[in-house]
């Protein structure tokens, strides 16, 4: 996750996940914008699942889905299209070469398909809030909305939102396999280490899917 400097306060016209249809222009305003700090790291690599990220299926084959293209939040303004991201050569999990896109790990299943989707994004970059800036704000019952290649869209509600030192990254919880479709966000946060130019803990979004 990349870095801050103090501006005065951005337009959140963070580039994420272009929703057709109402949810799109709904830049609600329940939360307030945190202050930028001085030169911070957005998102730095992630580490990768160490073991099944799938639910072994109960019975038959389950029905595919098509790949995520879009994500939109709209009570924190955020709608950005989706790269696709896989692993480092070092084994780690890759992040976004841009700031004002988020990424979905095509190791993690498609949104609505059974599992652990994960999506990762930046916080922000020593110019401008990231994409995921404001993603700390978001509280249990909040909306994110993804759109699939095939033109579905489809609803989560957030279950929690949780800060875990990097050094102390829960990797199985994160991406461990679970019996229903739910959605990780992962972005940077907690305190900035101004001699590092790193933040000392991820966010993470755990989310399910609305029937």
């Amino acid at each position: 996750m990349t870095t801050r400097r103090p501006t005065a306060a951005l337009a959140l016209a963070v580039g994420l996940v272009v929703i057709a249809g109402g949810t799109a222009g709904l830049l609600l305003t329940r939360h307030s914008t945190p202050a930028m700090r001085p030169a911070a790291a957005g998102v730095a690599a992630l580490p990768a699942p160490t073991g099944p990220i799938v639910a072994p299926p109960q019975s038959a084959a389950p029905k595919p889905v098509a790949a995520p293209v879009s994500l939109t939040i709209p009570l924190i303004g955020v709608r950005t299209q989706l790269i696709t991201l896989g692993l480092t050569t070092t084994g780690e999990l890759q992040v976004p070469s841009s700031t004002s896109v988020a990424g979905w790990y095509t190791g993690s299943p498609r949104p609505g398909a059974i599992g652990s989707s994960i999506i990762v994004g930046h916080i922000d970059s020593r110019r401008e809030p990231g994409v995921f800036y404001r993603l700390s704000e978001l509280a249990a019952g909040d909306k994110i909305y993804v759109k699939r290649a095939d033109g579905t869209l489809i609803e989560f509600r957030v279950a929690s939102v949780q800060t875990y030192r990097k050094d102390r990254f829960p990797t199985e919880n994160v991406y461990g396999p679970v019996p229903d479709a739910e959605l990780r966000l992962i972005t940077c946060g907690g305190a900035f280490d101004a001699a590092t130019g790193h933040y000392l803990s991820n966010i993470v979004v755990y989310a399910t899917e609305m029937s």
